[in-house]
């Protein structure tokens, strides 16, 4: 099968079209024919960090597809379904294997392809936000990269739980598509002060991929008994904290990575999932946004796309 083989650590030149064996699945697993795989941010950390994950030097975390093969034990799935999948690392191929359980249906509405762009946000997003942030309706919710493949699922999500959604942007166009989206108000966080734009909202969860020098202005915006969920830290991993107003307003600083979780997280994670937002997704809270599709072939210019920053909304490769 052809597939995206990491030759080493570095820019998007080490991400080279190969030939490589079919996998097999094993117990439990599936075999899927990818449609469609979805671009993330750790795809570049990994290719940037050479940190492969697995024994799989093919990135990938997320696909849509149709179920070639099933190994021993797998009732749930048949030859022929169609399906959207987490995938620990191989996305970028004709062929992945996953476990069956981190597999979900195509939502009502959406194309085979746009389904590749779900899994990886959707369940960031409700692990975060929804479980471990316990987003409730009529709170206040601040989505750091608003036009992200996670920022636009955050956004949909927090609108259809009954919450207000406020986002920060790069550009001002971004800023006002996020709140086309439904975000009371998106601020341009370059041109902007985002703390003093929003300082009368009080906020009370803020989904954070930022880190760096906007953790005390997150602080600083919080309501009493607010939440910040860290994902990412693109803008630096260290940072300063007033520990006196987090003792005071009583604030919960945490944060997550899924991709190191063990099989049996995802796959509880995936089955809450689509019990909790597979429903609001087949109904219309949340809407397929895809900025670009591009060639397997061409792995390369879709991260370079990704690093650029310029786009809205998810980057698919399609083999």
């Amino acid at each position: 099968m052809k597939a995206i083989w990491m030759t080493g650590k570095g820019g998007p030149e080490v991400l080279e079209l190969r030939e490589v064996p079919q996998p097999v699945p094993a117990a439990g697993e599936v075999l899927i024919r990818v449609t469609a795989a979805g671009l993330n941010r750790a795809d570049i950390y990994t290719r940037t960090s050479a940190s492969y994950g697995g024994d799989t030097r093919i990135p990938g975390l997320e696909v849509s597809g149709i179920i070639e093969m099933t190994g021993p034990g797998v009732t749930r799935w048949k030859y022929g379904d169609a399906v959207c999948a987490l995938v620990n690392g191989g996305g970028y191929a004709e062929f992945v294997t996953v476990p069956a359980g981190q597999c979900l249906p195509v939502p009502e509405g959406w194309s085979l392809e746009e389904a590749a762009g779900l899994p990886e946000a959707v369940l960031t997003v409700w692990l975060n936000v929804m479980r471990t942030a316990r987003l409730r309706g009529g709170e206040r919710l601040l989505v750091h990269g608003g036009t992200s493949g996670i920022g636009i699922v955050a956004i949909q999500l927090g609108l259809a739980f009954g919450a207000d959604v406020y986002a920060t942007a790069g550009t001002d166009e971004k800023c006002r598509w996020c709140e086309r989206l439904g975000a009371k108000k998106a601020v341009n966080y370059k041109t902007r002060n985002f703390e003093s734009e929003l300082s009368q909202v009080g906020i009370d969860v803020i989904l954070d991929m930022t880190g760096g020098d906007f953790t005390i202005k997150n602080v600083r915006l919080l309501r009493e008994d607010g939440r910040i969920v860290f994902i990412n830290a693109m803008r630096g991993r260290e940072s300063l904290i007033d520990i006196r107003e987090i003792m005071t307003k009583r604030i919960i600083l945490t944060g997550s990575m899924l991709r190191p979780r063990d099989t049996a997280f995802k796959l509880a994670l995936t089955e809450e999932v689509e019990a909790g937002a597979w429903p609001l997704i087949s109904r219309g809270g949340v809407k397929p946004v895809v900025y670009r599709v591009l060639p397997l072939a061409a792995a390369a210019e879709a991260q370079r796309i990704m690093e650029d920053g310029g786009h809205i909304g998810k980057i698919l490769l399609r083999p």
